[in-house]
């Protein structure tokens, strides 16, 4: 059987790439993803995601690496949630994704640029504790109608669409 393995002992990370990649065997590991704490950025973002699939990838007895990084970005002077992901194969194959850019408060960007984390805010600011492990800030800001867990199955979706059409051509 083919493996995966995900750069990330994240549940639901993990559970995500398990719901959309079936026919794999799914191991996890501890990654890093080599940018700050809390990405800021699309750029870093991104290239934190791809740092945890190539460190996912460097195991010699699986076919993809995969790695998954929340951060934030400023796009027209706001702050947005942003999360990217990142399958590494074989001959320098790399696929990428992202899903889902909503705003955040205001009052978050000052301690964003200080470096405070933004699970840290959010459990602050809703006054819940494991809000970043559960439903995340998507699931804050949407009323729970878009969780975080929707959030890696959808860039999970987008990654193994790519993969599907890189071996049909």
């Amino acid at each position: 059987m083919k493996k995966i393995i995900v750069g990330s002992l994240n549940e639901t990370k993990v559970d995500a790439v398990k719901k959309i990649f079936p026919e794999y065997a799914i191991e996890a590991v501890k990654a890093p993803s080599n940018v700050l704490a809390q990405p800021i950025g699309d750029e870093m973002t991104r290239m934190g995601a791809i740092n945890r699939a190539r460190f996912a990838k460097q195991s010699e007895t699986c076919d993809y690496g995969i790695g998954f990084e929340g951060g934030v970005t400023f796009i027209g002077g706001k702050l947005f949630l942003c999360n990217w992901g990142a399958l590494v194969g074989g001959d320098d194959m790399l696929f990428t994704a992202s899903a889902f850019h909503i705003p955040l408060p205001d009052a978050f960007i000052e301690p964003i640029l200080e470096g405070k984390e933004l699970g840290d805010l959010i459990e602050a600011y809703s006054k819940r504790r494991y809000l970043r492990t559960k439903e995340g800030a998507i699931g804050l800001f949407t009323n729970e109608l878009v969780v975080r867990n929707d959030i890696y199955v959808q860039i999970a979706t987008l990654l193994k669409g790519q993969l599907l059409y890189a071996q049909k051509n």
